[in-house]
């Protein structure tokens, strides 16, 4: 288990797959993630059956009070080039201003600490300022964008590219 000052990280685990799956399909949140479609539970146990078993996939359930409030992870972990991709909400609130810097603080402390990682990346899309933020105040740097990647809201959107590397990393 990791431990912050407001939120612990743990494996996630069957009992958790619901909650998360309906945090997953609400339309509201969806709007933040690659995938678009819902997800039914086949698929949901299939996704959990598939990253678990793979040691390049650190996701976590964000626990606070002994209670599910989100999800979190390094996805795609590059052992050879120390790279991870960045991921990370908190229920219905998405980003919010105590267990995501928390979460996110933790998150980033295990990647260049414990895994030994030099580089974190995370694609956000324009629409989402509060992803934006929390990954600023992070010190995650704007490397680049995909223009007009993302349509979403009857409007195209850019995906922004940030990245942190090890040696900017202030826990």
């Amino acid at each position: 288990m990791l431990t912050g000052d407001h939120v612990a990280l743990r494996a996630i685990e069957p009992d958790d797959l619901e909650t998360l799956r309906a945090w997953r399909n609400d339309p509201r949140m969806r709007r933040n993630f690659r995938e678009r479609n819902d997800i039914s539970p086949e698929q949901q146990r299939a996704w959990y059956e598939r990253t678990s078993a793979d040691p390049n996939q650190h996701l976590y359930a964000i626990e606070a009070g002994g209670r599910l409030v989100g999800a979190g992870g390094l996805l795609y972990v590059d052992t050879v080039s120390k790279l991870a991709d960045f991921s990370l909400y908190i229920g219905d609130a998405y980003v919010d201003d105590t267990y995501a810097p928390d979460a996110a603080r933790v998150l980033l402390d295990h990647a260049f600490g414990e895994l030994g990682l030099h580089r974190v990346w995370v694609e956000v899309y324009a629409f989402d300022t509060k992803k934006q933020a929390l990954v600023e105040r992070l010190g995650f740097t704007l490397e680049g964008r995909h223009r007009d990647h993302r349509y979403e809201d009857g409007a195209w959107h850019d995906s922004l590219f940030y990245g942190l590397l090890d040696g900017e990393w202030r826990p």
